[in-house]
């Protein structure tokens, strides 16, 4: 595998890189090493980021990115003619060859990303080798990345893996978001208005998840809810996505202390604000957890079907629970790929309050019982 921009101090310094990452918000959160380490080793190039239009706020309140480039769905609910359909695409593919980039890099094995990169006029273009892209999506590419195994690799890698021929290697990768002011004051603003002081410490608990066989159970959840408060005194926030609104709310009302709901009441970006100012999360393997633990908040990560190994926070900060099955994890979508998860469905509360429990010892050693102290958890 070549280098094509060996990072020294002689090195050229001064291209334009086109990063594409057509994945789902928590993957987008997953490719930020990769664009801090792009900065890092060109730090006067341009770098413009396209991603999807959910992920938008992610790569806009990026620090170490120049531009974002969004794949947008038509707004209108009526399917265009194909006369204007290709001329939206004619126009926002000329207004991307405008930018005159040096290299692209696509992140995903997908065939929108690989045209999106052949498109761009680049003039050198770097992805991942798809087993099934040999007739024609491989092509599209100068130089194809193929790691050996990464099975065994935080995601985070994965993506950093795409980026060797560039010469950047990162041995030991941090997931980090640094949080603009503004959202912080948005966060404040928010937590304000469902009645909650911005200075007061709080949990936010998030079981939904854009797959169903990564999803937790109401009953569970509460319960969870529940304990947690008459342990601690500390207020639970719920959040979700607009359309989890009403299963968030199933969810308050199955609980005896009525946790905050707040599902479909922030943007991605305002969530990012709202999870930097939390205690801690808990949560299924989706985009939220991996907000939280970018931002720097404590996280317990609710795993099953998915690989920890892959998609779980790293550090002391962070903690996985999972149910006691031999089958976990299997890597399908849900038991025979049927969307129905046993280990989801069979996950107790009471394991995941344990491993709160040993999370609150961590954090805090040296007090005791769980109490709320000064706006920290303590135990």
């Amino acid at each position: 595998m070549i280098s094509l921009f060996p990072p020294s101090q002689n090195a050229p310094n001064r291209h334009s890189f086109l990063l594409i990452q057509l994945g789902d918000i928590g993957d987008v959160v997953l490719t930020l090493p990769s664009v801090q380490a792009l900065r890092a080793a060109y730090p006067d190039s341009r770098i413009v980021a396209c991603v999807r239009e959910k992920a938008r706020d992610m790569m806009t309140d990026c620090p170490w990115t120049d531009d974002v480039v969004v794949v947008t769905k038509t707004a209108d609910g009526n399917a265009p003619s194909l006369a204007k359909t290709l001329d939206r695409h004619r126009k926002w593919f000329t207004d991307l060859r405008r930018q005159r980039f040096d290299v692209a890099v696509d992140f995903r094995t997908g065939t929108r990303g690989a045209i999106i990169a052949f498109l761009s006029g680049a003039r050198h273009r770097i992805g991942r080798f798809a087993e099934d892209g040999g007739l024609w999506r491989n092509r599209l590419f100068h130089t194809l990345v193929d790691p050996p195994d990464e099975r065994s690799q935080y995601a985070v890698q994965h993506n950093l893996n795409i980026l060797k021929p560039l010469g950047i290697e990162v041995d030991h990768p941090h997931l980090m978001f640094p949080l603009p002011a503004y959202r912080l004051a948005q966060a404040r603003q928010i937590l304000e208005n469902v009645g909650l002081p911005s200075d007061a410490p709080f949990i936010v608990f998030h079981p939904f998840s854009l797959w169903a066989y990564k999803e937790w159970t109401i009953p569970a959840g509460a319960s969870l809810i529940d304990a947690i408060t008459e342990k601690t005194g500390l207020s639970v926030l719920i959040t979700g996505a607009p359309e989890e609104r009403e299963r968030a709310e199933r969810l308050v009302q199955s609980c005896a202390c009525r946790p905050l709901n707040l599902a479909g009441k922030t943007t991605v970006g305002e969530l990012a604000g709202v999870l930097k100012m939390a205690t801690c999360f808990i949560g299924v393997d989706t985009a939220a957890l991996h907000i939280a633990a970018a931002v720097g908040t404590p996280t317990i990560g609710l795993f099953g079907p998915s690989a920890a190994v892959s998609w779980a926070p790293r550090g002391n900060d962070h903690r996985v629970v999972t149910a006691d099955l031999p089958c976990i994890p299997c890597r399908n979508k849900g038991c025979n790929d049927s969307e129905y998860s046993r280990c989801m469905e069979t996950l107790s509360a009471e394991r995941v309050l344990s491993c709160f429990e040993a999370l609150c010892r961590t954090l805090h050693p040296d007090q005791t019982p769980i109490h709320v102290d000064n706006g920290l958890l303590n135990s």
